[in-house]
């Protein structure tokens, strides 16, 4: 296959897998004429959170802001340090966010980063968010803790939410979704979800995606195992209708 550069690539949550992703990056070898974005929750889970920031927040790469960046900002971004908030972190993996930081200690500039992630990415033909959109309300209305933390209400949706461009997520681990194993990528209605789960002992998959070429990269974080997909080989198409996510994705604290 003839591939086209420079190429557009989508990298799903990463979780605080480094080395993972570090094997992702050395298979896609991306050039500096690239663009790289990555879907937001960098953090949390995964052994490595500290690192993969400093990766991302260094070489400049464009990054949306996920529900674990928000969880970790209710707790250090406003000063407030709420039990619940702080709770709820330490619930979703927070700890082990803490833990990579060398003396436990976020830097402020880390935070500051944080603060500054936007909840979408409009390319033109591709409109990135980290979990979705309320179909219910003009892209003007969404709120961030809907682009963060929707899940089945946008998985549902019976027609795509724009007429010329498709939505690309994470967030929703896509096994949790009818008819899709682990590794494989979802497809829905005007949308598609490429959180293939890396931090979960079901997968281990990281995904990133070139939406130039149509091309699927995967890292298993667990077992180093690599490979490459024309995209139309690692989609599950997933009927509107049929769409349940798992009980544990309903949980808020996920």
């Amino acid at each position: 296959m003839n591939e086209i550069s420079p190429r557009r690539i989508i990298i799903g949550d990463v979780h605080g897998y480094y080395q993972g992703l570090m094997n992702l990056f050395d298979k896609i070898a991306p050039s500096s004429a690239d663009q790289v974005y990555f879907l937001g929750d960098l953090i949390d889970r995964g052994p490595q959170s500290a690192q993969v920031v400093d990766f991302v927040k260094q070489n400049d790469y464009c990054c949306l802001l996920g529900n674990h960046e928000q969880m970790l900002l209710n707790v250090f971004g406003n000063r407030s340090h709420c039990n619940q908030a702080v709770q709820a972190w330490l619930y979703s993996g927070g700890q082990a966010t803490i833990t990579s930081y060398q003396a436990a200690q976020i830097p402020q500039e880390h935070i500051d980063w944080f603060l500054t992630l936007p909840t979408f990415i409009d390319l033109g033909d591709y409109w990135l968010t980290h979990a979705g959109v309320n179909p219910r309300k003009s892209v003007s209305e969404q709120t961030a803790e809907e682009l963060c933390w929707i899940r089945e209400e946008f998985h549902s949706m019976e027609e795509p939410y724009f007429a010329n461009k498709l939505i690309i997520v994470g967030h929703t681990i896509t096994f949790t979704l009818p008819g899709v194993i682990p590794g494989q990528l979802a497809l829905g209605q005007g949308w598609l979800d490429i959180d293939t789960g890396a931090y979960h002992p079901r997968s281990g998959w990281l995904t990133g995606l070139d939406i130039t070429n149509n091309l699927v990269y995967q890292v298993n974080v667990f077992n180093n195992s690599v490979r490459t997909l024309p995209l139309e080989k690692a989609v599950t198409k997933i009927e509107s209708k049929k769409v349940k996510v798992s009980r544990r994705h309903k949980q808020r604290t996920y």
